[in-house]
């Protein structure tokens, strides 16, 4: 028996390579890609080619008249009548080709599927003719994300959400590239948020590193440099980013409270025993400067140990007076 042929997996049915470099036509994800950039297109003032093309159509509208009173009286007629249906159709082509923009809109200009630019001027325009034109806004817009559940850098939930300002910069990468540029922003700017959230620690960062609540801006700002790299293929640009909402996930809120308000009574503990070891030093200094008592080291130790209980206690201290002495 012969081992019928079979072909070879990592080549198509036209022989082109699929898994290595290409060997003919372009295969996989960079033969999909739009390779266009924005270009001006022709246009001259719309309201010029107006007046003129009522002109045109006033005149044709005469020679008709004059045609069809010729005809009647068997008087020729027959090319006044071509001339006029020729100037008719010469206005419809010149009103087909005017495009009205208002600002802060573009018209991305089709010659029968092929683009042949941006028309980025206000106003009452006349282009080429048999065009299609599809209006592109280049306005400032701001897009705030779902409110997205994500883990941080040390595992633990949380809840964050962004707000992004973007605009199009290349009308025509936006308008081919991508299918639709306003849902592509919104999925690049969830999957970039999740990307940044997951890459630090909520609070409590180590040397060197920033915490999503305590270093908001330069986390924004990465997060605005990752959005805008993921969404240039279709042309946009991001102007700014903000976090909008950041709080843990309420499963952990409570425990992580609890973390917080124990860190703050830490702080606060040792800020009054900082304060009360300044306090205590300062008193015996001024004792000794102004020999107000001389006080050996065991009656140096309980005024310290005395001092230290009075300021650092919580409740209120009664004093208590002793008239005896220290030594028996």
């Amino acid at each position: 028996m012969t081992t019928p042929h079979l072909p070879d997996p990592t080549t198509d049915l036209e022989g082109d390579s699929v898994g290595g470099a290409p060997s003919g036509r372009p295969v996989g994800r960079e033969g999909a890609r739009v390779d266009i950039e924005e270009k001006k297109a022709w246009y001259i003032d719309g309201i010029l080619a107006f007046f003129v093309a009522l002109v045109i159509t006033g005149l044709s509208a005469w020679q008709g008249v004059l045609a069809g009173i010729q005809l009647e009286n068997n008087d020729g007629g027959g090319m006044r009548m071509f001339l006029s249906m020729l100037a008719f159709l010469l206005a419809m082509v010149m009103f087909s080709s005017l495009t009205i923009i208002s600002p802060g809109d573009t018209k991305v200009i089709q010659f029968f599927g092929r683009y042949i630019g941006t028309i980025r001027r206000a106003g009452l325009l006349m282009t080429v003719p048999f065009t299609t034109k599809k209006k592109v806004s280049v306005k400032v817009r701001n897009f705030e994300t779902n409110e997205l559940k994500v883990n941080d850098a040390d595992g633990n939930p949380v809840n964050i959400a962004a707000i992004v300002v973007w605009q199009v910069a290349d009308t025509a990468k936006s308008v081919f590239a991508v299918e639709q540029y306003d849902e592509f922003v919104a999925v690049q700017s969830e999957s970039a948020l999740r990307h940044v959230a997951t890459s630090h620690p909520y609070d409590y960062a180590g040397p060197g590193e920033e915490s999503l609540r305590g270093s908001t801006e330069l986390v924004a700002q990465e997060l605005a440099d990752e959005v805008a790299a993921r969404i240039a293929i279709a042309g946009l640009e991001v102007v700014e980013t903000r976090i909008s909402s950041l709080a843990y996930a309420p499963e952990i809120a409570q425990a992580m409270l609890q973390r917080q308000q124990a860190s703050a009574i830490i702080a606060a503990r040792e800020k009054i025993v900082e304060g009360a070891v300044s306090m205590v030093e300062n008193a015996l200094e001024r004792l000794e400067q102004h020999d107000v008592v001389t006080l050996d080291e065991e009656r140096k130790a309980a005024m310290v140990s005395n001092l230290l209980v009075v300021l650092t206690s919580e409740s209120r201290v009664t004093p208590v007076v002793n008239t005896g002495s220290l030594y028996t």
